[in-house]
């Protein structure tokens, strides 16, 4: 039995939190899926068995926020899953939390190792209430509380590139400077504290996230006319970039995985 739901934030917090999925699983069968780079940070809650992951060789914290990665992980179920987790805005994690983001790079950091009480008790909470709803309604209600006072004009500036990134495919990091108005250095500062990755990193993401959302949409994409509409050099450079994130190449990876953009994708 599988239970996945998709549940939309609160209008307050929609500028920030992208949404909020809940899968739960029951069975003795052992299941390993390969997880990819998505462009989003995450808050992951595992009230039931935790995850094994291959990235660090050991299992998942039983609950921690997920910084950007360029790695693809294996993770493997260890028994029955039962998972709550917080997908946030590519650039809104900054938003509740005054350290820079860029420390939780390639990195899943336990929320006891954070240093707040408030998201201790949280975790605490949400791992003892077997309600859905009520663990959402947890979460937002400390989301709202932790929104702190925050760089808003930062915030807006690293919005608009994410946005040019999102809108342009062959898009370059002098091209986010123009749209950020600060130099090539100012803009990698920025924009690791906000996103959690450099800008360069970050446009390959969202390249190979274009990349599936087409592939989704169409799995019988010609390679050579996908690697173009996706910001891709050529098919050379799409395979290489494909099998960097993910392990496979293109058509290794439409054999083994349907093709789904979790960053371009509206599972609502």
């Amino acid at each position: 039995m599988e239970k996945f739901n998709v549940i939309n934030p609160s209008l307050l917090l929609a500028p920030f939190v992208k949404y909020y999925w809940v899968l739960e699983t029951e069975g003795d069968s052992v299941v390993t899926e390969r997880t990819i780079s998505t462009g989003c940070m995450s808050l992951v809650f595992h009230r039931g068995s935790r995850l094994f992951s291959s990235f660090g060789n050991d299992l998942q914290p039983q609950s921690f926020i997920s910084g950007q990665t360029k790695f693809y992980t294996d993770v493997t179920s260890t028994g029955n899953i039962n998972m709550i987790v917080v997908v946030f805005q590519p650039y809104a994690v900054k938003a509740f939390f005054p350290m820079s983001m860029y420390e939780f790079h390639e990195k899943n950091i336990a929320v006891d190792d954070i240093g707040d009480p408030a998201l201790n008790d949280l975790k605490k909470r949400v791992l003892d209430t077997v309600d859905d709803n009520q663990c959402i309604s947890m979460i937002e209600h400390y989301l709202l509380n932790r929104l702190h006072s925050f760089d808003e004009y930062n915030m807006k500036r690293i919005d608009a590139v994410v946005k040019g990134i999102n809108e342009q495919p062959m898009i370059n990091v002098t091209d986010l400077s123009q749209i950020a108005c600060l130099s090539n250095k100012q803009l990698n500062r920025v924009f690791a504290e906000y996103v959690g990755s450099m800008p360069k990193e970050f446009i390959r993401i969202v390249r190979l996230q274009r990349a599936l959302y087409l592939l989704q949409n169409s799995a019988n994409e010609n390679f050579t006319q996908l690697a173009y509409e996706c910001g891709f050099y050529d098919q050379a450079h799409l395979i290489k970039e494909f099998k960097a994130f993910s392990g496979y190449t293109p058509k290794e990876y439409l054999l083994v995985c349907d093709p789904y953009s979790d960053y371009f994708s509206d599972p609502l």
